[in-house]
Protein backbone atom coordinates (compact mmCIF):
# COMPACT_ATOMS: atom_id res chain seq x y z
CA UNK A 1 0.00 0.00 0.00
CA UNK A 2 1.32 3.23 -1.05
CA UNK A 3 -0.19 5.52 1.13
CA UNK A 4 -1.74 4.92 4.53
CA UNK A 5 -4.01 8.14 5.40
CA UNK A 6 -6.87 6.60 4.69
CA UNK A 7 -9.41 9.30 3.05
CA UNK A 8 -11.88 6.75 2.87
CA UNK A 9 -12.24 6.40 6.72
CA UNK A 10 -12.06 9.58 7.64
CA UNK A 11 -15.06 10.06 4.90
CA UNK A 12 -16.76 7.40 5.98
CA UNK A 13 -17.24 8.45 9.79
CA UNK A 14 -18.71 11.49 8.23
CA UNK A 15 -20.62 9.76 6.30
CA UNK A 16 -22.78 7.75 9.17
CA UNK A 17 -23.13 11.21 10.50
CA UNK A 18 -25.44 12.39 8.02
CA UNK A 19 -25.84 9.20 5.78
CA UNK A 20 -28.31 6.44 7.89
CA UNK A 21 -25.90 3.46 8.19
CA UNK A 22 -22.99 4.92 6.52
CA UNK A 23 -24.03 3.52 3.35
CA UNK A 24 -26.54 2.60 0.84
CA UNK A 25 -25.84 -1.16 0.73
CA UNK A 26 -25.55 -3.32 3.43
CA UNK A 27 -23.13 -5.26 1.49
CA UNK A 28 -21.02 -2.35 1.31
CA UNK A 29 -20.40 -0.88 4.58
CA UNK A 30 -16.67 -1.48 5.67
CA UNK A 31 -17.83 -2.94 9.36
CA UNK A 32 -18.13 -6.26 7.08
CA UNK A 33 -14.47 -6.43 5.73
CA UNK A 34 -11.93 -4.41 7.70
CA UNK A 35 -13.67 -2.09 10.45
CA UNK A 36 -11.78 1.22 10.86
CA UNK A 37 -9.29 0.45 7.89
CA UNK A 38 -10.91 -0.52 4.77
CA UNK A 39 -10.41 2.10 2.19
CA UNK A 40 -13.97 2.52 2.08
CA UNK A 41 -14.50 4.70 -0.95
CA UNK A 42 -13.00 4.37 -4.87
CA UNK A 43 -11.69 7.42 -7.05
CA UNK A 44 -11.60 5.46 -10.49
CA UNK A 45 -11.75 1.78 -11.77
CA UNK A 46 -10.09 -0.01 -14.75
CA UNK A 47 -10.69 -3.49 -15.28
CA UNK A 48 -10.26 -5.42 -12.11
CA UNK A 49 -8.54 -2.58 -10.37
CA UNK A 50 -9.50 0.28 -8.14
CA UNK A 51 -8.01 3.22 -6.56
CA UNK A 52 -8.83 4.24 -3.25
CA UNK A 53 -9.25 8.08 -2.41
CA UNK A 54 -5.24 7.84 -1.65
CA UNK A 55 -4.72 6.81 -5.03
CA UNK A 56 -3.89 3.61 -3.42
CA UNK A 57 -3.81 0.71 -6.49
CA UNK A 58 -5.92 -2.86 -5.69
CA UNK A 59 -6.55 -5.85 -7.70
CA UNK A 60 -10.58 -6.35 -6.49
CA UNK A 61 -11.12 -10.42 -5.59
CA UNK A 62 -13.89 -9.88 -4.01
CA UNK A 63 -17.45 -8.18 -5.10
CA UNK A 64 -16.41 -6.66 -8.00
CA UNK A 65 -19.54 -4.32 -6.90
CA UNK A 66 -21.50 -6.87 -6.10
CA UNK A 67 -21.79 -8.95 -9.37
CA UNK A 68 -22.40 -5.77 -11.48
CA UNK A 69 -19.25 -6.25 -13.14
CA UNK A 70 -18.56 -9.51 -14.77
CA UNK A 71 -16.91 -7.50 -17.99
CA UNK A 72 -14.77 -5.62 -15.59
CA UNK A 73 -15.29 -2.24 -14.94
CA UNK A 74 -15.00 0.80 -17.15
CA UNK A 75 -15.42 -1.44 -20.34
CA UNK A 76 -14.51 0.74 -23.33
CA UNK A 77 -17.27 -0.78 -25.63
CA UNK A 78 -20.14 -0.34 -23.17
CA UNK A 79 -18.90 3.00 -21.83
CA UNK A 80 -18.70 4.32 -25.02
CA UNK A 81 -22.00 3.49 -26.11
CA UNK A 82 -23.41 5.21 -22.98
CA UNK A 83 -21.43 8.30 -23.66
CA UNK A 84 -22.96 8.41 -26.95
CA UNK A 85 -26.37 8.55 -25.06
CA UNK A 86 -25.33 11.04 -22.29
CA UNK A 87 -24.47 13.05 -25.52
CA UNK A 88 -27.65 12.44 -27.41
CA UNK A 89 -29.77 12.94 -24.34
CA UNK A 90 -30.98 10.25 -21.77
CA UNK A 91 -34.30 11.69 -21.03
CA UNK A 92 -37.10 13.00 -22.52
CA UNK A 93 -41.16 13.58 -23.14
CA UNK A 94 -40.78 10.67 -25.27
CA UNK A 95 -39.64 7.53 -24.93
CA UNK A 96 -36.33 5.33 -25.59
CA UNK A 97 -36.12 3.09 -28.61
CA UNK A 98 -33.68 1.19 -26.75
CA UNK A 99 -35.83 -0.19 -24.29
CA UNK A 100 -38.23 -2.42 -26.73
CA UNK A 101 -35.06 -3.55 -28.57
CA UNK A 102 -33.71 -4.85 -25.36
CA UNK A 103 -36.97 -6.48 -24.64
CA UNK A 104 -37.07 -8.43 -27.84
CA UNK A 105 -32.92 -9.41 -26.97
CA UNK A 106 -33.53 -10.40 -23.66
CA UNK A 107 -37.33 -12.35 -25.62
CA UNK A 108 -34.84 -13.91 -27.70
CA UNK A 109 -32.71 -15.42 -25.27
CA UNK A 110 -35.65 -16.90 -23.12
CA UNK A 111 -38.62 -17.94 -25.66
CA UNK A 112 -40.64 -19.20 -23.02
CA UNK A 113 -41.12 -15.59 -22.14
CA UNK A 114 -42.97 -13.00 -24.16
CA UNK A 115 -42.97 -9.83 -22.42
CA UNK A 116 -40.50 -7.25 -20.71
CA UNK A 117 -40.90 -4.67 -17.74
CA UNK A 118 -38.00 -2.99 -16.94
CA UNK A 119 -36.48 -1.20 -13.76
CA UNK A 120 -33.28 -0.22 -12.50
CA UNK A 121 -32.42 -2.44 -8.95
CA UNK A 122 -33.42 -5.80 -7.93
CA UNK A 123 -35.50 -4.93 -5.32
CA UNK A 124 -37.61 -3.04 -7.62
CA UNK A 125 -37.78 -5.57 -9.73
CA UNK A 126 -38.99 -8.45 -7.09
CA UNK A 127 -41.69 -6.19 -6.37
CA UNK A 128 -42.70 -5.52 -9.43
CA UNK A 129 -43.23 -9.66 -9.65
CA UNK A 130 -45.00 -9.96 -6.74
CA UNK A 131 -47.28 -7.49 -7.58
CA UNK A 132 -47.95 -9.14 -10.98
CA UNK A 133 -48.31 -12.58 -9.79
CA UNK A 134 -50.79 -10.94 -7.11
CA UNK A 135 -52.09 -8.86 -9.47
CA UNK A 136 -52.93 -12.12 -11.95
CA UNK A 137 -53.85 -14.42 -9.50
CA UNK A 138 -56.17 -12.83 -7.39
CA UNK A 139 -54.22 -14.12 -4.45
CA UNK A 140 -52.04 -12.61 -1.67
CA UNK A 141 -49.66 -15.06 -0.13
CA UNK A 142 -46.14 -15.48 -1.28
CA UNK A 143 -43.72 -18.44 -0.48
CA UNK A 144 -39.90 -17.40 -0.59
CA UNK A 145 -36.48 -18.92 -0.79
CA UNK A 146 -33.80 -17.04 -0.84
CA UNK A 147 -32.89 -12.84 -0.97
CA UNK A 148 -35.16 -11.00 -2.78
CA UNK A 149 -34.54 -7.06 -1.76
CA UNK A 150 -36.14 -5.05 1.16
CA UNK A 151 -39.67 -4.33 0.57
CA UNK A 152 -42.71 -4.79 2.95
CA UNK A 153 -44.01 -7.44 0.91
CA UNK A 154 -40.75 -9.24 1.59
CA UNK A 155 -40.04 -8.54 5.18
CA UNK A 156 -42.90 -9.24 6.35
CA UNK A 157 -42.49 -12.50 6.56
CA UNK A 158 -40.76 -11.36 9.96
CA UNK A 159 -43.94 -10.35 11.60
CA UNK A 160 -44.98 -13.66 11.94
CA UNK A 161 -42.47 -15.66 13.49
CA UNK A 162 -38.93 -13.29 14.34
CA UNK A 163 -36.99 -16.77 13.94
CA UNK A 164 -38.51 -16.79 10.04
CA UNK A 165 -35.92 -14.63 8.31
CA UNK A 166 -32.59 -15.77 10.38
CA UNK A 167 -31.26 -17.93 8.04
CA UNK A 168 -31.44 -15.82 5.17
CA UNK A 169 -31.30 -12.27 5.89
CA UNK A 170 -29.70 -10.31 8.29
CA UNK A 171 -30.01 -12.11 11.80
CA UNK A 172 -31.89 -10.14 14.06
CA UNK A 173 -33.82 -7.96 11.92
CA UNK A 174 -36.40 -5.86 13.35
CA UNK A 175 -39.02 -5.13 10.53
CA UNK A 176 -39.75 -1.67 11.90
CA UNK A 177 -41.92 0.32 9.44
CA UNK A 178 -43.56 -2.76 7.83
CA UNK A 179 -47.52 -3.30 8.52
CA UNK A 180 -48.40 -5.70 10.77
CA UNK A 181 -51.49 -6.48 8.54
CA UNK A 182 -48.78 -7.76 6.35
CA UNK A 183 -48.50 -10.73 8.90
CA UNK A 184 -48.84 -14.44 7.27
CA UNK A 185 -48.72 -13.60 3.59
CA UNK A 186 -45.11 -14.35 2.93
CA UNK A 187 -43.46 -18.00 4.15
CA UNK A 188 -39.95 -19.06 4.21
CA UNK A 189 -38.71 -22.68 2.99
CA UNK A 190 -35.34 -23.60 2.31
CA UNK A 191 -33.75 -25.37 -0.57
CA UNK A 192 -34.00 -28.31 -2.19
CA UNK A 193 -36.88 -29.47 1.06
CA UNK A 194 -39.58 -30.16 -1.37
CA UNK A 195 -41.64 -31.48 1.67
CA UNK A 196 -41.82 -28.35 3.53
CA UNK A 197 -42.51 -26.48 0.15
CA UNK A 198 -45.72 -28.93 -0.06
CA UNK A 199 -46.31 -28.00 3.12
CA UNK A 200 -46.95 -24.16 2.83
CA UNK A 201 -49.02 -24.93 -0.36
CA UNK A 202 -51.26 -27.65 1.55
CA UNK A 203 -51.92 -25.22 3.99
CA UNK A 204 -52.53 -22.42 1.83
CA UNK A 205 -54.51 -22.73 -0.85
CA UNK A 206 -54.82 -19.38 -1.84
CA UNK A 207 -50.34 -18.75 -2.68
CA UNK A 208 -50.05 -16.77 -5.53
CA UNK A 209 -47.06 -17.29 -6.22
CA UNK A 210 -43.49 -19.31 -5.21
CA UNK A 211 -40.70 -17.19 -4.97
CA UNK A 212 -37.29 -18.50 -5.27
CA UNK A 213 -33.56 -18.23 -6.21
CA UNK A 214 -32.82 -20.88 -9.04
CA UNK A 215 -29.10 -21.40 -7.44
CA UNK A 216 -27.14 -19.93 -5.37
CA UNK A 217 -24.87 -21.69 -2.64
CA UNK A 218 -25.42 -25.57 -3.43
CA UNK A 219 -26.72 -27.24 -6.54
CA UNK A 220 -30.47 -28.36 -7.10
CA UNK A 221 -31.18 -32.21 -5.89
CA UNK A 222 -33.48 -34.81 -6.70
CA UNK A 223 -34.80 -32.85 -9.65
CA UNK A 224 -35.71 -30.43 -7.35
CA UNK A 225 -36.44 -27.50 -9.61
CA UNK A 226 -38.52 -29.95 -11.70
CA UNK A 227 -40.84 -31.20 -8.23
CA UNK A 228 -41.51 -27.09 -7.85
CA UNK A 229 -42.09 -26.23 -11.17
CA UNK A 230 -44.91 -29.51 -11.25
CA UNK A 231 -46.22 -28.20 -7.75
CA UNK A 232 -46.97 -24.74 -9.14
CA UNK A 233 -48.29 -25.77 -12.38
CA UNK A 234 -50.81 -28.63 -10.52
CA UNK A 235 -51.97 -25.84 -8.03
CA UNK A 236 -51.95 -22.90 -10.68
CA UNK A 237 -49.40 -20.69 -8.58
CA UNK A 238 -47.18 -18.03 -10.23
CA UNK A 239 -43.70 -19.45 -10.35
CA UNK A 240 -41.01 -16.68 -9.85
CA UNK A 241 -36.79 -17.04 -10.29
CA UNK A 242 -34.97 -14.83 -8.95
CA UNK A 243 -32.04 -14.32 -11.33
CA UNK A 244 -30.99 -10.88 -10.54
CA UNK A 245 -27.64 -12.30 -9.27
CA UNK A 246 -27.29 -15.86 -10.84
CA UNK A 247 -28.56 -14.44 -14.42
CA UNK A 248 -25.51 -14.15 -16.85
CA UNK A 249 -23.44 -16.35 -15.04
CA UNK A 250 -22.92 -20.06 -16.17
CA UNK A 251 -25.83 -19.40 -19.25
CA UNK A 252 -26.34 -16.75 -21.52
CA UNK A 253 -29.31 -15.59 -19.85
CA UNK A 254 -30.77 -16.86 -16.56
CA UNK A 255 -29.45 -19.88 -15.19
CA UNK A 256 -32.62 -22.03 -15.12
CA UNK A 257 -31.81 -22.88 -18.98
CA UNK A 258 -29.05 -24.92 -17.89
CA UNK A 259 -31.42 -26.51 -15.74
CA UNK A 260 -33.93 -26.38 -18.29
CA UNK A 261 -37.08 -25.70 -15.90
CA UNK A 262 -38.69 -22.59 -17.32
CA UNK A 263 -40.84 -20.40 -14.47
CA UNK A 264 -43.57 -18.01 -15.21
CA UNK A 265 -42.02 -15.02 -14.57
CA UNK A 266 -38.18 -14.32 -13.77
CA UNK A 267 -35.70 -11.36 -12.90
CA UNK A 268 -32.67 -10.35 -14.61
CA UNK A 269 -29.99 -7.70 -13.49
CA UNK A 270 -26.54 -7.13 -11.68
CA UNK A 271 -24.47 -8.37 -14.52
CA UNK A 272 -27.34 -6.96 -17.19
CA UNK A 273 -26.20 -3.91 -17.61
CA UNK A 274 -22.19 -4.35 -16.12
CA UNK A 275 -22.59 -1.70 -13.43
CA UNK A 276 -25.14 0.38 -14.88
CA UNK A 277 -28.75 0.62 -13.58
CA UNK A 278 -30.97 -1.81 -15.40
CA UNK A 279 -32.95 -4.70 -14.04
CA UNK A 280 -35.75 -6.83 -16.22
CA UNK A 281 -38.85 -8.66 -15.23
CA UNK A 282 -39.58 -11.53 -17.75
CA UNK A 283 -42.12 -13.51 -18.10
CA UNK A 284 -45.62 -15.33 -20.24
CA UNK A 285 -47.93 -13.14 -21.79
CA UNK A 286 -50.86 -14.00 -19.84
CA UNK A 287 -49.38 -13.28 -16.45
CA UNK A 288 -47.36 -9.98 -17.67
CA UNK A 289 -50.26 -8.42 -18.96
CA UNK A 290 -51.70 -8.58 -15.26
CA UNK A 291 -49.24 -5.30 -15.04
CA UNK A 292 -51.54 -3.28 -16.66
CA UNK A 293 -54.99 -4.26 -14.74
CA UNK A 294 -52.64 -2.30 -11.81
CA UNK A 295 -50.17 0.40 -11.58
CA UNK A 296 -46.53 0.13 -11.75
CA UNK A 297 -44.90 3.00 -13.16
CA UNK A 298 -41.76 5.10 -12.18
CA UNK A 299 -40.35 8.42 -14.16
CA UNK A 300 -36.80 7.13 -13.91
CA UNK A 301 -37.60 3.50 -15.16
CA UNK A 302 -38.11 5.28 -18.79
CA UNK A 303 -34.52 7.10 -18.49
CA UNK A 304 -31.90 5.58 -21.72
CA UNK A 305 -28.39 4.79 -20.03
CA UNK A 306 -29.69 1.74 -18.68
CA UNK A 307 -31.69 -0.07 -21.83
CA UNK A 308 -28.80 1.67 -23.86
CA UNK A 309 -25.82 -0.26 -21.40
CA UNK A 310 -27.98 -3.42 -21.64
CA UNK A 311 -27.86 -3.63 -25.07
CA UNK A 312 -24.12 -3.15 -25.44
CA UNK A 313 -23.26 -5.47 -22.03
CA UNK A 314 -25.33 -8.55 -24.03
CA UNK A 315 -23.55 -7.91 -27.56
CA UNK A 316 -19.75 -7.64 -25.45
CA UNK A 317 -21.03 -11.22 -23.69
CA UNK A 318 -22.20 -12.58 -26.60
CA UNK A 319 -18.70 -11.51 -28.24
CA UNK A 320 -16.66 -12.57 -25.39
CA UNK A 321 -18.72 -15.92 -24.17
CA UNK A 322 -18.57 -14.41 -20.99
CA UNK A 323 -20.50 -16.63 -18.86
CA UNK A 324 -17.84 -19.52 -19.71
CA UNK A 325 -15.08 -16.93 -19.10
CA UNK A 326 -15.99 -16.41 -15.32
CA UNK A 327 -17.51 -19.78 -15.16
CA UNK A 328 -13.56 -21.24 -15.44
CA UNK A 329 -11.82 -18.86 -13.61
CA UNK A 330 -14.61 -19.29 -10.35
CA UNK A 331 -13.70 -23.26 -10.85
CA UNK A 332 -9.98 -22.59 -10.76
CA UNK A 333 -10.30 -20.33 -7.82
CA UNK A 334 -12.25 -22.81 -5.92
CA UNK A 335 -9.50 -25.54 -6.56
CA UNK A 336 -7.01 -23.53 -5.62
CA UNK A 337 -8.91 -22.70 -2.23
CA UNK A 338 -8.85 -26.48 -1.72
CA UNK A 339 -5.48 -26.73 -2.09
CA UNK A 340 -3.91 -24.15 0.09
CA UNK A 341 -6.34 -25.26 2.58
CA UNK A 342 -5.33 -29.33 2.27
CA UNK A 343 -1.89 -28.08 2.36
CA UNK A 344 -1.98 -26.06 5.49
CA UNK A 345 -4.32 -28.37 7.34
CA UNK A 346 -7.08 -26.13 7.20
CA UNK A 347 -11.12 -27.67 7.44
CA UNK A 348 -12.62 -25.21 4.86
CA UNK A 349 -16.08 -24.99 3.40
CA UNK A 350 -16.57 -23.75 -0.51
CA UNK A 351 -20.18 -23.22 -1.85
CA UNK A 352 -21.58 -21.25 -4.39
CA UNK A 353 -22.09 -20.85 -8.17
CA UNK A 354 -18.50 -21.07 -9.76
CA UNK A 355 -18.49 -17.71 -10.86
CA UNK A 356 -19.85 -16.49 -7.56
CA UNK A 357 -17.53 -18.87 -5.34
CA UNK A 358 -17.42 -18.49 -1.14
CA UNK A 359 -15.87 -20.33 1.21
CA UNK A 360 -15.97 -20.25 5.19
CA UNK A 361 -12.79 -21.89 7.09
CA UNK A 362 -14.90 -24.46 9.85
CA UNK A 363 -13.62 -22.56 12.54
CA UNK A 364 -14.99 -20.96 15.91
CA UNK A 365 -12.20 -18.23 15.31
CA UNK A 366 -14.09 -17.78 11.27
CA UNK A 367 -14.59 -14.15 11.76
CA UNK A 368 -11.45 -13.10 13.33
CA UNK A 369 -9.88 -15.16 10.39
CA UNK A 370 -11.67 -13.84 7.68
CA UNK A 371 -10.45 -10.23 8.98
CA UNK A 372 -7.03 -11.64 9.60
CA UNK A 373 -7.37 -12.64 5.87
CA UNK A 374 -8.62 -9.38 4.74
CA UNK A 375 -6.06 -7.09 6.58
CA UNK A 376 -3.21 -9.58 5.13
CA UNK A 377 -4.33 -8.85 1.41
CA UNK A 378 -5.05 -5.57 1.61
CA UNK A 379 -1.55 -5.03 2.47
CA UNK A 380 -0.57 -6.99 -0.52
CA UNK A 381 -2.96 -4.54 -2.28
CA UNK A 382 -5.77 -7.07 -2.89
CA UNK A 383 -9.54 -6.21 -1.77
CA UNK A 384 -9.90 -9.61 -0.97
CA UNK A 385 -11.87 -11.71 2.27
CA UNK A 386 -13.63 -14.83 1.22
CA UNK A 387 -16.11 -14.47 -1.87
CA UNK A 388 -15.17 -13.80 -5.05
CA UNK A 389 -17.35 -12.63 -8.21
CA UNK A 390 -15.24 -13.39 -11.26
CA UNK A 391 -15.18 -11.09 -13.88
CA UNK A 392 -13.08 -11.65 -17.68
CA UNK A 393 -10.38 -9.53 -16.55
CA UNK A 394 -9.52 -11.67 -14.12
CA UNK A 395 -6.40 -12.99 -16.09
CA UNK A 396 -4.09 -15.54 -15.33
CA UNK A 397 -0.83 -13.83 -14.16
CA UNK A 398 -3.60 -11.75 -11.59
CA UNK A 399 -5.06 -15.42 -10.49
CA UNK A 400 -1.59 -16.46 -9.94
CA UNK A 401 -0.60 -13.74 -7.46
CA UNK A 402 -3.92 -13.96 -5.64
CA UNK A 403 -2.88 -17.31 -5.11
CA UNK A 404 0.84 -16.39 -3.81
CA UNK A 405 -0.35 -14.11 -1.58
CA UNK A 406 -3.08 -16.61 0.02
CA UNK A 407 -1.14 -19.11 0.32
CA UNK A 408 0.82 -17.09 2.82
CA UNK A 409 -2.14 -16.13 4.30
CA UNK A 410 -3.68 -19.67 5.15
CA UNK A 411 0.02 -20.76 6.24
CA UNK A 412 -0.48 -18.08 9.23
CA UNK A 413 -3.95 -19.34 9.74
CA UNK A 414 -2.83 -23.53 9.81
CA UNK A 415 -0.21 -22.06 12.83
CA UNK A 416 -3.48 -20.59 14.49
CA UNK A 417 -5.60 -23.59 14.20
CA UNK A 418 -2.57 -25.72 15.61
CA UNK A 419 -2.10 -23.33 18.75
CA UNK A 420 1.24 -22.56 17.60
CA UNK A 421 0.44 -18.93 17.41
CA UNK A 422 -2.82 -16.29 18.71
CA UNK A 423 -4.89 -14.43 15.71
CA UNK A 424 -5.98 -12.40 18.71
CA UNK A 425 -2.12 -11.33 18.58
CA UNK A 426 -1.94 -10.56 14.66
CA UNK A 427 -5.40 -8.36 14.51
CA UNK A 428 -4.80 -4.79 14.08
CA UNK A 429 -8.56 -3.92 13.23
CA UNK A 430 -12.20 -4.64 15.03
CA UNK A 431 -13.39 -8.22 14.19
CA UNK A 432 -15.58 -8.10 10.79
CA UNK A 433 -19.31 -8.23 11.23
CA UNK A 434 -20.97 -11.16 9.54
CA UNK A 435 -23.01 -10.30 6.45
CA UNK A 436 -26.25 -12.32 4.95
CA UNK A 437 -27.25 -15.56 5.72
CA UNK A 438 -29.19 -17.92 3.19
CA UNK A 439 -32.43 -19.94 2.55
CA UNK A 440 -30.22 -21.31 -0.43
Amino acid sequence: MKSTTNKGQRLYSHAKQIIPGGTHLFSKRPELFLPNLWPAYFSKTKGCHVWDLDKNKFTDMSHMSVGTSSLGYCNSNIDNEVKLTVKRGNMSTLNCPEEVELAEKLIELHPWAEMVRFARTGGEANSIAVRIARACSGRDKIAICGYHGWHDWYLSANLSDNSNLEDHLLPGLNPLGVPRELKNTVFPFNYNDIDELKKIIKENPDLAAVKMEVVRSVEPKNEYLQEVRRLCTENNIVLIFDECTSGFRETYGGVHKKYNVFPDLCMLGKALGNGYAITAVIGKREIMESAQNTFISSTFWTERIGPTAGLATLKEMEKVKSWEIITAKGKTIKNNWRKLASNHNISIKITGMDALATFIIESDNWLKYKTYITQSMLKKNFLAANVVYTSTKHSNKILNEYFDSLDKVFRKIGDFERGVDSVDDHLISDVCQSAFKRLN
